[in-house]
C-alpha cells in the first residue's frame, strides 16, 4: 500500500456514526469510577455498518485479495511519542501495509482523561494514534479487548468521539451492544468484507464494560452466541467475513478448549477468517473447515523488546476472489497463508530480523500447530 495523502490514498476511511447523548456527555464528571449506568439512558444508536467512502487502489492479481494482520498495539511508556507523530509507524508500510487490507488489535483506550479502572496495567493513547496507524497502512482496528475501557466512562466517551472522526474504522466497541457488534464493511478487489471485533478475556473490562442493550462497552464473545448470530447475518450480505478476537490466556503457546469451541462456532456460522491475540505469544494457525484460524498473533507495537515478548510478525492471507464471490459454503476461500517473522526493537516497533532469527521464528510458528488441531493447508 502506498503512503497516504494526506493520510493514505487507498485507506478505507469511513467509520460508522456513533450517536452519543448530549445529556450523558454533559452530565459526566471529570473522573469516573462508577458503573456504566450514566450512559444507560442513552437511546440505542442506529445500527449502521461502518462502510468506507472510497475503495483501495487495486494492485497485483485481481483474482487475489491479500489481508495482513498484526497483533497487539499500544502506545505506552517509551512508545508513547509514536502516537503523536503521524509518521511514527511509517516503517510498517512495507510489511503490514503492503497488503490490500490490514488490521491490528488496538489495545488501549483513546483518551487523555478519566480514572484508571483498578487493574495491573492501564493503557491509553491520544486520538492522534489513529492517524499514526492509518499512515502506517492499517485499514481497520478492533478495540474489543481487556484495555479498551481502561479509563472508565470518561475514557469511553472520548473513545466514542474519536471513533466518530477516525480515519479508519474501529470495531468491537460501542455505546451499546448493537453498536459494538456492528461490523465494518470494507471494499476491495470487488469484494464486500465484514470485519468484527470481540473480547473473550474475562477480567474487569468484561465484568464492568460488556456492551449491553443500553450500556456501553466492548463486544463480549463470552458466550459466543451473539457474535455467531451476527457473523451468520453478515455472511448473507458479504463476500468475506473476518472476526478478530481477544481470547485465551496470557503467556500460553497453545489454545484453550474455550478458544477451540469459539472458533468452531464461528466457522459454522460462516466466518472465513478468525484471528486473535492476548497471550503475548505466537500461537498456532491453520485451516479449520471453511475458516482460516490464527489463535495468537503476539505483540506488535509494544513496550517490551526482549524475547519472548518481542516475538512478532505479520500474517498475510491470500483470498481467492472468484471463490469468495461464488459463496462456496463449505470450502475455504483462503488459499494461502504467509507468516513473516519480526522482532520488536527497543523503539517498540517490529522489524524484519536477520536470516537466522527469521528461520528460528518461522520454525516456532510452524511447530505451534501441533497442539491446535488445525490443518496446514485448505
Amino acid at each position: 500500500m502506498s503512503p497516504p495523502t494526506p493520510l493514505r490514498a487507498p485507506v478505507l476511511a469511513a467509520v460508522g456514526v456513533l450517536v452519543l447523548l448530549a445529556t450523558a456527555c454533559s452530565g459526566a464528571a471529570a473522573g469516573d469510577t462508577a458503573a456504566p449506568s450514566p450512559l444507560a439512558s442513552a437511546p440505542s444508536p442506529s445500527r449502521l455498518s461502518q462502510t468506507p467512502t472510497s475503495e483501495p487502489t487495486e494492485t497485483g492479481d485481481p483474482d487475489v485479495l491479500t489481508m495482513a494482520f498484526g497483533g497487539d498495539v499500544h502506545f505506552e511508556d517509551y512508545v508513547a511519542p509514536l502516537a503523536r507523530d503521524p509518521h511514527g509507524l511509517d516503517a510498517l508500510q512495507t510489511s503490514l501495509g503492503a497488503a490490500d487490507l490490514s488490521m491490528v488489535n488496538l489495545e488501549t483506550a483513546i483518551t487523555e482523561r478519566g480514572t484508571k479502572v483498578p487493574k495491573a496495567f492501564n493503557f491509553r493513547a491520544p486520538v492522534s494514534a489513529l492517524t499514526t496507524l492509518a499512515s502506517a497502512g492499517v485499514d481497520v482496528v478492533t478495540m474489543a479487548n481487556n484495555h479498551g475501557a481502561d479509563y472508565g466512562l470518561v475514557g469511553l466517551r472520548d473513545t466514542f468521539a474519536a471513533k466518530k472522526t477516525s480515519p479508519i474504522p474501529i470495531v468491537g466497541i460501542g455505546a451499546d451492544a448493537d453498536e459494538a457488534f456492528t461490523p465494518a464493511t470494507l471494499k476491495a478487489k470487488s469484494l464486500r468484507i465484514a470485519v468484527f471485533g470481540g473480547d473473550q478475556v474475562w477480567e474487569q473490562t468484561l465484568a464492568q464494560f460488556s456492551a449491553g442493550p443500553e450500556s456501553p462497552g466492548v463486544a463480549s464473545t463470552s458466550p459466543v452466541t451473539r457474535m455467531a448470530r451476527e457473523v451468520h447475518r453478515a455472511a448473507k450480505t458479504h463476500d468475506l467475513v473476518v472476526v478478530y478476537l481477544h481470547w485465551g490466556m496470557d503467556y500460553q503457546k497453545c489454545p484453550e478448549a474455550a478458544q477451540a469451541r469459539t472458533a468452531r462456532a464461528l466457522e459454522e456460522a460462516g466466518a472465513d477468517i478468525i484471528v486473535g491475540g492476548h497471550s503475548h505469544r505466537i500461537n498456532a494457525a491453520g485451516w479449520l473447515g471453511r475458516s482460516y484460524v490464527a489463535y495468537g498473533l503476539g505483540n506488535f507495537v509494544w513496550w517490551r523488546s526482549h524475547e519472548p515478548d518481542s516475538q512478532s510478525g505479520v500474517l498475510t492471507l491470500s483470498v481467492s476472489v472468484p471463490a469468495a464471490k461464488a459463496a462456496v459454503t463449505r470450502r475455504s476461500v483462503v488459499r494461502a497463508a504467509d507468516w513473516a517473522p519480526m522482532l520488536i526493537g527497543p523503539d517498540g516497533i517490529p522489524a524484519e530480523p536477520g536470516s537466522a532469527d527469521r528461520t528460528r521464528l518461522h520454525d516456532l510458528w510452524d511447530r505451534a500447530r501441533a497442539c491446535s488441531n488445525l490443518d496446514d493447508k485448505p
